[in-house]
């Protein structure tokens, strides 16, 4: 039991550095926006699943803020349902990359 305890602490120490380590690439984010664009590229869009809202723009948004958000949505502490399954679907890579390439639009 005792080995089992530190090989799960170990895991989590490896799996934590490892995420500390991602840094985002906007130039790969190019592949991976489409499916941001279909409601966050629109100027003044608003969605009416789950309810009416106004969609926020991306572009310039600062790249934490962007991290922190869609890894809200993948753990359902934000409950926009569309947006809690495109983040289910995204890698802590796809997360930076396009935290990365959002921050840099203007």
């Amino acid at each position: 039991m005792k080995k089992l305890f530190v090989l799960l602490a170990l895991a989590g120490i490896a799996s934590a550095a490892s995420a500390a380590d991602i840094v985002g690439n906007a130039k790969a984010a190019e592949n991976k926006v489409s499916m941001c664009i279909g409601c966050h590229g629109i100027p003044g869009y608003k969605t009416t699943f789950p309810e009416v809202y106004q969609v926020p723009m991306l572009g310039g948004q600062s790249e934490k803020y962007l991290e922190n958000a869609l890894k809200a949505y993948q753990k359902g502490d934000r409950k926009h349902l569309t947006m809690r399954g495109i983040a289910a679907s995204l890698s802590d890579q796809d997360i930076a990359d396009l935290a990365t390439y959002y921050a840099q639009q203007k």
